[in-house]
């Protein structure tokens, strides 16, 4: 259900702290309903620990973080069971097979089994991982496991999607197929977030982009705000983010690599 006025995501003065090192600082971000937000950044930017307290498995040090409407903090597993989590490296039982681990994710989300082996059978299908399905998951390339881990995000029909480079490892039909199944949820109303390295595939998919810098929101748009706010109009999203986190010369560098 969605309420009226009430973002999908509401982060507010959020603030991170792992000892003396700040990974995230004075985060204020909104994300609607429907909505895929690429979230952009250098490593070590903070976009992790930032869609690891959307998730509810890190607590922020200071500000407040609301998810479909729930104060994280006060109801961590009711938020929980209605997200889709891909982390940047998915850790899947890998002593059990694809069915075996599928079957538990959709008892843990409370699926009726009629549903739960309806859900699996359809994208066993779609990322051609049948006839394999019955092998243990230690046996599988990082591409399968990939998929495996993309399937338990999506089977029991979340509200939200947190992912962490999901397309990872993902061949071409899978990343095809990945890529519509997200534009199609988001019309349903599902949010997705997504964090990448890859620009050309934010640029394509996703309806606002943030860009995160040392902690902090340096940016947040569409395509063409972004242009606007760094004065590059019909500049590609590689430019623009070189530009805006002012790391864009990279000529000397080069140059020192080949002398």
């Amino acid at each position: 259900m969605v309420i009226d006025g009430v973002p999908a995501i509401k982060l507010s003065g959020v603030r991170k702290e792992y000892g003396d090192m700040v990974a995230v600082e004075g985060l204020d971000l909104e994300v609607r309903h429907g909505e895929i937000l690429g979230l952009l950044g250098p490593n070590g930017s903070g976009k992790s620990t930032t869609i690891k307290m959307m998730m509810g498995l890190v607590k922020p040090t200071r500000g407040s973080v609301n998810i479909l409407g729930i104060d994280a903090s006060k109801d961590p597993i009711g938020i929980k069971k209605q997200i889709g989590y891909v982390p940047e490296s998915p850790r899947i039982y890998e002593f059990l097979t694809a069915l075996e681990f599928l079957d538990l994710t959709g008892d843990l989300y409370g699926m009726t089994p009629e549903d739960k082996m309806q859900r699996i059978k359809e994208f066993i299908e779609a990322f051609d991982l049948e006839g394999r399905e019955g092998d243990i998951i230690s046996s599988y390339s990082d591409g399968m496991k990939q998929k495996t881990a993309i399937i338990s995000a999506l089977m029991h029909r979340p509200r939200l999607l947190l992912l962490d480079e999901p397309l990872r490892g993902l061949d071409p039909k899978s990343a095809k197929i990945m890529k519509d199944l997200l534009n199609k949820l988001a019309s349903q109303g599902v949010t997705t977030v997504v964090s990448t390295h890859t620009l050309e595939i934010a640029q394509a998919m996703c309806t606002r982009i943030a860009i995160i810098y040392n902690g902090r929101l340096l940016a947040l748009g569409t395509m063409e705000e972004l242009r606007q706010a760094a004065s590059m109009p019909g500049s590609g999203l590689e430019d623009i983010f070189l530009k805006l986190t002012g790391t864009g010369d990279i000529k000397p560098i080069v140059e020192a690599l080949i002398k």
